[in-house]
């Protein structure tokens, strides 16, 4: 019930649900994102790591679709962004994005 599918395909989930949902806590799956940039001298690969999700307390991912979203977001209504919406890749820079 706390899966990020869930919470996206289900908006009409009563407050009751919502914080029943809160404490079970977040899913906080080891994703495969693989990110690759080019330097001016290389080539650099990216791999997620899942002590991401220490740092960042708000942060959930799904397995289903490979991607992270703010939990508290998804769980109490926040704004339409791409953290609640689509998802996003682990770009590195959480703080600022979120």
């Amino acid at each position: 019930m706390n899966s990020v599918d869930f919470l996206l395909t289900n908006k009409d989930i009563t407050y009751e649900i919502r914080t029943k949902i809160k404490r079970l806590g977040r899913p906080i799956p080891d994703l495969i994102i693989s990110k690759t940039d080019v330097g001016k001298s290389r080539n650099y690969s990216r791999n997620f790591n899942s002590s991401v999700y220490d740092r960042f307390k708000w942060l959930c991912g799904c397995p289903k679709r490979n991607k992270l979203f703010c939990f508290i977001c998804l769980v109490m209504g926040g704004n339409q962004s791409a953290w609640t919406q689509e998802g996003c890749i682990g770009k590195g820079r959480y703080k600022a994005t979120a």
